[in-house]
């Protein structure tokens, strides 16, 4: 069992003409599930140094997972130019859950917020490594409704209660017609968890940590 300290990465795309910026932390077991966090929208400030993308990469930590967010294109370090493209974020995410599943070989989990979490649910499309969905406050106008009926695995919607952008209400209702799924109500948060931070990452962790 190696350090499972933060390692900075370059996440290739597969014509080798640009890179994304990615931050990777190892499990605690060499086949341990991996769990790939993207980030909120590019154009509104979407980055992996935002609090909640941070939060799901702890929690995935604390349930002795590995984890790798990233930068969409054009932001940070990453190459590219930004854009609110949601085919290009689709893109850009497919990179980096291939870069996390040749580096850690055991299920993978998607996972985002907001913006980030409706790339996720697209990228998971026809991917048998990909097992779960964790989804942070996904506005469910951006939802891919078939891909989440389709979807074979456990699915687990997080969303606040005050959330304007991603209202609660809208996202029980979806995930009520799923039958692998379930949503958790976060009291007294909005869309962008100022309050309510703190259980964003007790209820990924628990969700997350193998039985």
């Amino acid at each position: 069992m190696g350090k499972r300290e933060e390692r900075a990465v370059a996440i290739p795309f597969g014509d080798g003409s640009r890179a994304l910026d990615g931050i990777f932390v190892a499990g605690l077991e060499q086949d341990s599930v991996g769990v790939v966090v993207a980030a909120p929208h590019p154009l509104y400030g979407g980055s992996m140094d935002s609090p909640v993308v941070n939060e799901i990469a702890y929690a995935a930590r604390a349930a002795g997972l590995a984890s790798l967010r990233f930068d969409w294109r054009g932001i940070g370090a990453s190459a590219g130019e930004a854009s609110g493209d949601l085919d290009a974020a689709v893109a850009d995410y497919e990179a980096a859950l291939e870069h996390l599943c040749a580096t850690v070989p055991g299920a993978a989990v998607a996972a985002g917020y907001s913006f980030g979490a409706a790339a996720a649910v697209r990228a998971a499309v026809g991917k048998p490594q990909v097992r779960r969905l964790l989804l942070v406050a996904p506005p469910a106008s951006m939802l891919d409704a078939q891909a989440l009926e389709d979807f074979p695995g456990s699915i687990l919607v997080i969303a606040a209660a005050e959330d304007a952008i991603a209202k609660a209400s809208a996202l029980e209702a979806i995930v009520a017609d799923l039958p692998r799924a379930k949503c958790a109500v976060v009291p007294e948060a909005d869309h962008f968890f100022a309050a309510g931070l703190a259980a964003i990452g007790r209820i990924a962790s628990d969700w997350l940590r193998p039985d």
